[in-house]
């Protein structure tokens, strides 16, 4: 049975090249906790149909864990599983 997904608001630390491409370097969550962006592996515009919203859709590592984060203009997001937490 598939878990129910959230959209979860969070901060973004991101360097904005001279080109002007945003390469996000750490997630900040709404509680504090900061996790450092091991790799970006991909970047493309997406909708996210777990959690609804769409953007432009990073797909990155923290630690050993693939994941999207979505940026939707001014604001960043992620999904998460209700009760996951990132460890």
């Amino acid at each position: 049975m598939d878990q129910e997904v959230k959209k979860e608001y969070v901060s973004v630390v991101a360097q904005i090249q001279i080109d002007g491409a945003i390469v996000p370097l750490a997630v900040i969550l709404e509680d504090g906790r900061e996790y450092e962006i091991d790799d970006l592996m991909d970047v493309c515009k997406a909708v996210s149909l777990k959690a609804g919203g769409c953007g432009i859709r990073y797909t990155i590592r923290i630690r050993s864990h693939v994941t999207y984060l979505y940026n939707e203009g001014s604001r960043w997001f992620v999904e998460r599983r209700v009760g996951q937490l990132l460890h």
